[in-house]
């Protein structure tokens, strides 16, 4: 049975883990006060807008009309409390109400502007990006901003010690049995950890690349992504990381990731660990293909299924130029290189 008293209390611990997250506060809060001159009188819808706090930055960076849309009767208590307690009730109107189901009070209205933090894991998973799109096509002028506007999912070979070196001693004693058991479960579902730089075998490669302007939700159903990279370090090759930036508009071109290299998130990374017979040492050079497919789940729109693939480098087709340590990219590289010169 739900305890409302717990449901609440666990309402709030979310809240609190995302405002104290730091590179995602400051993100949006520079983003939005380093470009008043956009919000000057401007209309804002806030989508699905949790305490308030974007809601609050779009008032202080200048908006007329602020609708901060909220689905959580807890969160929209919350979000009422914070606007009234900063004194921006004349600008944020706070509405208790899925956004598919809000109309804006002023029928022939539309807004100059969409903010919405509907980031999930590894960008899409969990995610809201469904609503933000519904409310782009209803809601949002010709013309009209989205905060952010661009969003890049990354991928890179890595290896993952935690799950691997940590247990060949633990105050002496092997545990290989359970390590070999926990691996095996662990790689039938994604790991979100935080992934030590040094434990990247490849800086990334873009998987996935999308402005929120023009993508439509058919479009992600399903993405299908293969590619072959060199490692460029050695190491033991256990998983694919996968992380995901994204970009807000404006002049000071604001980013926020969540790669290993930028500082944490709540966020974190998702980690696709393999099963331990596809596990290998690489040396640097080497070549790893791979095809990762995120299927949207047929049961849940704001749910993927993540499926990781290796192939093989001697069949699959190499990207031009590829610094791999195979023949045939030596040779290319080497004649492009020459051709340059010449």
């Amino acid at each position: 049975m739900s305890n409302p008293y717990f449901d609440e209390y666990e309402n709030l611990e979310v809240h609190e883990l995302m405002l104290k997250d730091r590179p995602r506060q400051q993100a949006y809060c520079n983003a939005i006060l380093a470009n008043k001159d956009k919000f000057k009188d401007k209309v804002v819808l806030d989508v699905g807008a949790g305490t308030g706090i974007l809601s609050a930055f779009c008032a202080k960076a200048g908006a007329r009309l602020v609708y901060a849309v909220e689905a959580s009767n807890v969160a929209t208590k919350i979000a009422l409390d914070l606007i009234q307690d900063n004194g921006l009730t004349s600008i944020v109107k706070v509405i208790h109400s899925r956004v598919e189901d809000f109309v804006l009070p002023v029928s022939s209205e539309k807004v100059d502007i969409i903010v919405s933090e509907w980031m999930g894991f590894y960008l899409l998973h969990e995610g809201m990006l469904g609503s933000v799109l519904q409310a782009r096509d209803k809601f949002l002028k010709e013309g009209g901003l989205m905060f952010p506007t661009e969003c890049t999912i990354f991928v890179a070979p890595c290896s993952v010690p935690s799950l691997f070196d940590y247990w060949q001693n633990i105050d002496g004693i092997k545990m290989d049995s359970f390590a070999t058991k926990l691996r095996a479960q662990k790689s039938s579902r994604p790991e979100i950890t935080q992934l030590d730089p040094k434990n990247l075998l490849h800086e990334g490669v873009v998987l996935h690349w999308m402005n929120l302007l023009d993508v439509d939700m058919a479009e992600l159903e399903e993405i299908r992504f293969k590619d072959v990279v060199a490692a460029q370090r050695s190491g033991n090759h256990q998983g694919f990381c996968i992380w995901f930036e994204v970009l807000f508009p404006g002049d000071d071109a604001v980013t926020l990731s969540t790669s290993p290299l930028a500082p944490e998130t709540h966020w974190k990374q998702c980690v696709v660990v393999l099963p331990e017979d596809s596990c290998e040492t690489l040396e640097e050079k080497a070549p790893i293909a791979f095809e990762i497919s995120m299927l949207r789940n047929s049961s849940d729109m704001r749910k993927y299924n993540l499926e990781v693939e290796l192939l093989d480098p001697n069949i699959e087709e190499h990207p031009v130029p590829c610094s791999c340590h195979m023949t045939k990219c030596i040779l290319t590289e080497a004649h492009l290189k020459t051709m340059n010169a010449s």
